[in-house]
């Protein structure tokens, strides 16, 4: 039985006086155990998704069910036996760290004795012995959403929801609660993580579903996904912006799809089928052409490479303040 199972779910938004779909026939299944990523720019119907399965909001039709529960019929069930971490820390500034984990203890019925000795608990496990009993409001963001994730594991629950755990955190602070995801799910928590960061799904992820515009358009692996659009990938770095024309027409010719070039003009890139020889094709005619490069070379797809081909845009996309990137926040 999938510890985390939606089919079909559906969830309409009014906004700017027109209808957004913020999820349109949404499926998944996750096994237990496991870490599923959900793949998507902002907007893409993560959060709300998120929403449906926590029993947060209602969808307009589908079914979905967690370790078992209908999150329909059997909301107060289902609450007690996931935890959820959102994409802001949500913590009472002006208690200390121990003192916001007993309030979710006891908020979850846990008795005063119980409470204070799981909030040390996990005081110790997150490495905030030294800061627990220090208000809130002087902690620094990484240490702030460890005890927002501590939180989601008072009860120890049997489905962990992370809904952009790591947004707005340093690479240090973030490869730290990466660390913490895999010990819980080597204790045989089941994870669904949301993300825009293509880095933090490859790395967690044992599968993974790239959902746009409120449905799946692909899962697999991370080295399934790759392998959907095959290949490699030439990337040239120019001396001369003047040359971008130039360069880009060669790689053209020789490529299997679009050639991307960045702000600046000088970084190319073009995905072709095979990579040794055709770089040295491609370099020839460069030379001839007198363009002349800083570094040219061959590399592998990844998942940024899967979802521009899936989608035709980046997943780090910038929310339009007209279109669904409300959509999630109007949920709340």
């Amino acid at each position: 039985m999938p510890m985390i199972e939606a089919h079909d779910l559906r969830k309409t938004y009014r906004a700017n006086g027109e209808d957004v779909h913020a999820l349109d026939g949404l499926s998944l299944q996750v096994p237990e155990g496991r870490v599923i990523g959900l793949l998507g720019p902002n907007g893409a119907g993560k959060t709300t998704a998120v929403k449906v399965l926590t029993t947060l909001i209602r969808p307009d039709s589908g079914t979905a069910r967690v370790a078992g529960l209908d999150v329909l019929t059997q909301a107060r069930e289902v609450k007690r036996v996931v935890g959820s971490s959102g994409q802001y820390a949500a913590v009472d500034e002006n208690l200390t760290g121990v003192e916001n984990l007993e309030m979710v203890g006891r908020l979850y019925h846990l008795g005063t004795r119980a409470a204070r000795a799981r909030a040390r608990e996990l005081i110790d496990l997150f490495d905030l012995a030294e800061a627990g009993d220090r208000p809130v409001k002087g902690f620094s963001g990484g240490m702030r959403r460890r005890i927002d994730l501590a939180g989601a594991l008072v009860i120890d629950p049997q489905v962990l929801f992370l809904d952009e755990p790591t947004t707005g955190l340093d690479p240090r602070s973030r490869i730290a609660l990466w660390g913490v995801i895999k010990s819980l799910v080597a204790g045989g928590t089941t994870v669904l993580l949301t993300t825009q960061y293509l880095e933090e799904a490859d790395h967690l992820a044992d599968s993974i579903y790239v959902i746009d515009q409120g449905r799946v358009i692909a899962e697999g692996t991370s080295d399934e996904l790759k392998a959907q659009i095959g290949g490699h990938r030439i990337a040239l770095a120019l001396v001369d912006a003047a040359d971008t024309g130039a360069a880009r027409e060669i790689l053209a010719r020789h490529g299997t799809g679009p050639v991307t070039v960045d702000d600046s003009g000088r970084s190319l890139e073009v995905p072709v089928q095979r990579g040794p020889s055709t770089l040295a094709a491609a370099l020839a005619e460069l030379a001839q052409a007198g363009v002349e490069l800083h570094d040219a070379g061959i590399r592998r797809p990844t998942l940024d490479d899967v979802f521009l081909t899936l989608t035709g845009h980046l997943a780090q996309a910038s929310p339009d303040p007209a279109a669904p990137s409300q959509i999630d926040e109007a949920a709340s």
